[in-house]
C-alpha cells in the first residue's frame, strides 16, 4: 500500500488499519476458502485498495469479527449500499457516537445504537 490512504476512499487512513485477506484468515484461524464465504455472506466487508482486497483491522478485533457487523452490513445492503458506501458509512465521523464513527461504537455500548441507525437508512 501507499504511504497513506487518499482521504476521499472510505475506511481506516493509516495502510497498517488494513489486512489483507491471507491475513484475515490467519487472525480469525480459517482458511482463506472460509473468508472469501464470509465476505459473501456479508460477515465481513472487503474493498479493493491498491488492486488487493482488504479489511479493515478493526473490524476483526479479538481474532474474531464484531459481533454485530454482519447485521449491519445486511441492513446496509438492504438500504442499496454497496461495499464502499457501506464502508463510508462506517467510518462516517459521527461524534454523537462512543470513539466517533458507527464502526468504533459497534464494539462498544453503542452498537444497537449503530443498527437502528442503519437499519432507519432503509426507509
Amino acid at each position: 500500500m501507499t504511504d497513506s490512504v487518499p482521504a476521499d476512499l472510505p475506511g481506516p487512513r493509516d495502510p497498517a488499519a488494513w489486512l489483507t485477506l491471507p491475513d484475515v484468515a490467519e487472525r480469525l484461524d480459517v482458511s482463506i476458502s472460509k473468508v472469501h464465504q464470509m465476505i459473501r455472506d456479508r460477515e465481513l466487508i472487503a474493498v479493493r485498495r491498491d488492486g488487493v482486497r482488504r479489511i479493515p483491522a478493526d473490524l476483526v478485533a479479538n481474532h474474531t469479527v464484531l459481533k454485530h457487523l454482519p447485521g449491519v452490513l445486511n441492513l446496509l445492503a438492504d438500504a442499496g449500499y454497496d461495499d464502499e458506501e457501506a464502508l463510508r458509512w462506517l467510518y462516517l465521523a459521527d461524534p454523537t457516537l462512543a470513539g466517533g464513527t458507527p464502526a468504533a461504537a459497534l464494539g462498544g455500548d453503542q452498537a444497537r445504537e449503530v443498527k437502528r441507525r442503519a437499519q432507519a437508512l432503509g426507509f
